[in-house]
């Protein structure tokens, strides 16, 4: 089956933008062929800075011919319903309809017949439109073309439109179309400086050949391997290695079609900066990696960037060039470092005073005295020593302030970290004031020194607790706060810490620190702990843990200590996968929705204890001293914590359950007997509730 070549030159596209675009390109492309019949095989989709490629490979040559009944008026209707329905059909006569049975009647029926297209037509018809509504996230009209003023919003200026159709053993046809004035053909240019002559081409094999051959480096993924083992072959020459970085090398491959790897240098002295700061500063001006000294355990005074040029002179002026730039803003850099040395972290804290951290929740020094005092509260819960809690939430803010965050804030709390150790601060004070924002994803480290986990707990707390008052929570995917990504922090603080905690008492703390007033602050914690609920439920989905185990235990009620219910949702879902487990829940859902059917029948609720001298069946019997013996021996393993001797005792439930449910038959004819039984029957949910709620348990 023929395929499809379609590329979109223009002036440099943004590296930020190429990814999603490609991806955009060959949806738009794919959906469009789909719902007009053509089932394609496979397709991918390419960018480099200058152009955008689409390959679609084992599409039908033609369009099936489709054949479609249509539902005409009743035999005998109307002659104007007659005519709309042949006029519809394209019938010319009612001689050449069906004629259908019907319990309402006859009716006429119409067979339409819609002859396919041949692909190439389509493409013809589809691709201009999926040009003319690209979505860019930001786009430009230029100037006129032909005489006439440009209609097209592209990205940047767009030069030519490459599109063919057509088998691998055949000629391939061009797709005929035209965009503001630019026609499609067959013709693409190869690299800007290296090989700018035009190059035709004919299907996808023979222009990605031709492109390579033109210094062009279609695929981004080739780019990148290339630039990558290049930089580590070149440090490594040096006797260095290279310091990966995957988000500065996809955007590095997406600024270059002809990568090549060079190596600058600068000046020793920079060194004595920190060396993420040298690292920020090299990358954020001028997209290029730093490399370390696996001698001296540091960077190294060498970067490595990536030309665009195979140069004349061995790329000897690019590296200059380079070089020159980066000395200039290293020096910027280490001048700050220097500056913000001479100023002690507290003496910038006065500052804060007029800087709003939010118009309902006040400046941030108050949000600073917010977290010194939850800190000291939260410290000996988790083993910190309070003074250095205290003093650490007392400074954690300060490099904000700092020359150097002001010019790199991504090195946030970690030049905090270096400015508290330089003042002569204690370690852990110090790393707090780096730790304190950990972690800030799945993939970050969780801080395991007690201060740190104090200070990290009390600003996320703060936040959420804060938020919350003035009512500024999550909706549905926006989340300006990050909310939820403090929420995930403070679970993972607290189960990888295995720290025992009261979220509520913490959050009713951290409210009666705000000087906010909310409309319901006795809610607000358990709405709160509700928001936690749910966050733990996508950590545990995550870790392949089931979410409805979480619902099951959240549901009796005062579960506000995050470690025990995930420990309490690991031997609930470990007694689950057993034959016990999957048994007494199937029994224990049966009796709640025996339960449910008789109490919506009766309008009453079968609460309270079964009359023993009403049992006349030895199942009876039985099950209601099995009852009676797990339920005491569940509470008490779930009051010592022991959530697996829980479940053992709750597996001896199965028998006796599965026996009267054989045997015994609830609904008896005598009213007394009945209601007993159904007494019988809520004292098994009342049993299992020892250790969660079976009702919220999936099947």
């Amino acid at each position: 089956m023929p395929d499809l070549l379609l590329e979109l030159f223009s002036e440099e596209i943004p590296a930020r933008m190429q990814g999603k675009a490609a991806d955009d390109l060959r949806r738009m492309v794919t959906d469009k062929l789909v719902a007009e019949g053509l089932v394609y095989e496979g397709a991918k989709a390419f960018a480099t800075p200058r152009r955008l490629a689409l390959t679609v490979h084992g599409i039908p040559a033609r369009q099936p011919d489709l054949k479609t009944e249509r539902r005409g008026p009743k035999v005998g209707a109307p002659d104007a319903a007659v005519q709309g329905f042949l006029k519809a059909t394209g019938l010319r006569s009612l001689d050449e309809a069906k004629i259908q049975r019907d319990p309402k009647g006859d009716f006429y029926i119409g067979l339409i017949e819609k002859p396919g297209r041949d692909a190439i037509d389509v493409l013809a018809e589809i691709l201009p439109v999926i040009i003319r509504t690209f979505p860019w996230p930001k786009s430009m009209r230029w100037g006129a073309r032909s005489g006439k003023p440009g209609s097209l919003n592209w990205v940047r200026p767009l030069h030519a439109i490459t599109a063919t159709f057509g088998l691998e053993t055949e000629e391939p046809d061009v797709v005929k179309f035209e965009v503001d004035g630019i026609e499609a053909g067959q013709t693409t240019y190869g690299h800007r400086f290296l090989a700018p002559a035009a190059i035709s081409v004919r299907r996808f094999e023979d222009y990605e050949a031709k492109l390579l051959d033109a210094k062009v480096v279609l695929d981004p993924e080739r780019r990148k391997d290339a630039i990558l083992t290049d930089a580590k072959q070149l440090a490594f020459a040096q006797g260095f290695e290279l310091i990966e970085d995957q988000n500065l090398l996809d955007e590095v491959a997406g600024l270059v079609e002809w990568p090549v790897v060079l190596m600058g240098s600068f000046e020793q002295e920079f060194l004595a900066t920190p060396g993420e700061v040298i690292r920020a500063t090299i990358r954020n001006n001028q997209k290029c990696f730093v490399v370390s000294d696996p001698k001296a355990g540091k960077l190294a005074n060498k970067f490595i960037l990536v030309a665009n040029i195979e140069a004349t002179d061995g790329g000897a002026t690019i590296i200059a060039g380079n070089e020159r730039v980066i000395r200039a803003r290293l020096s910027d850099a280490k001048f700050f470092y220097e500056t913000d040395l001479k100023t002690k972290l507290e003496d910038r804290l006065p500052k804060f005073d007029q800087i709003v951290f939010h118009e309902k929740l006040g400046t941030q020094a108050e949000r600073i005295k917010r977290i010194e005092r939850l800190a000291a509260e939260i410290a000996p819960l988790v083993g910190a020593d309070v003074a250095k809690a205290t003093r650490a939430a007392h400074l954690a803010k300060a490099d904000l302030l700092t020359e150097v965050v002001g010019e790199f804030p991504e090195v946030q709390g970690l030049m905090g970290k270096y400015y508290a150790l330089a003042q002569g601060e204690d370690a852990s004070v110090a790393a707090a004031c780096e730790e304190h924002y950990k972690p800030q994803g799945p993939a970050d480290r969780v801080p395991t020194d007690p201060v740190s986990v104090a200070v990290a707990l009390a600003d996320k707390l703060d936040t959420l607790v804060g938020f919350w008052a003035i009512d500024e929570k999550p909706t549905g995917s926006k989340d300006p706060y990050a909310l939820r990504r403090a929420a995930l922090g403070v679970i993972r603080l607290i189960a990888e810490n295995t720290l025992r905690l009261s979220l509520m008492k913490v959050a009713v703390s951290a409210l009666a620190g705000l000087s906010v007033k909310t409309a319901d602050a006795q809610k607000l914690p358990s709405d709160l702990l509700a928001f936690f609920a749910d966050r733990l439920k996508v950590q545990l989905r995550e870790q392949g843990a089931r979410h409805d185990l979480v619902d099951a235990v959240f549901a009796l009620g005062g579960q506000d200590d995050l470690l025990m219910i995930v420990r309490r949702v690991e031997a609930l879902g470990k007694f689950l996968d057993s034959d016990d487990g999957k048994n007494l829940l199937a029994g224990t859902k049966r009796a709640s929705n025996i339960l449910s059917i008789e109490e919506k029948k009766d309008k009453r609720t079968f609460d309270g204890a079964p009359d023993a001298a009403l049992y006349s069946l030895a199942e009876e019997k039985a099950l209601a001293k099995a009852i009676g013996e797990v339920k005491a021996e569940a509470s008490a393993a779930v009051a010592r914590e022991d959530f697996a001797a829980a479940m053992s005792a709750m597996a001896r439930l199965r028998p006796p359950v599965d026996a009267f449910f054989d045997k015994v038959r609830v609904n008896d004819d005598d009213a007394k007997v009945r209601e007993n039984r159904l007494k019988l029957l809520n004292e098994i949910r009342s049993a299992t509730r020892a250790v969660a709620d079976f009702s919220k348990i999936q099947d």
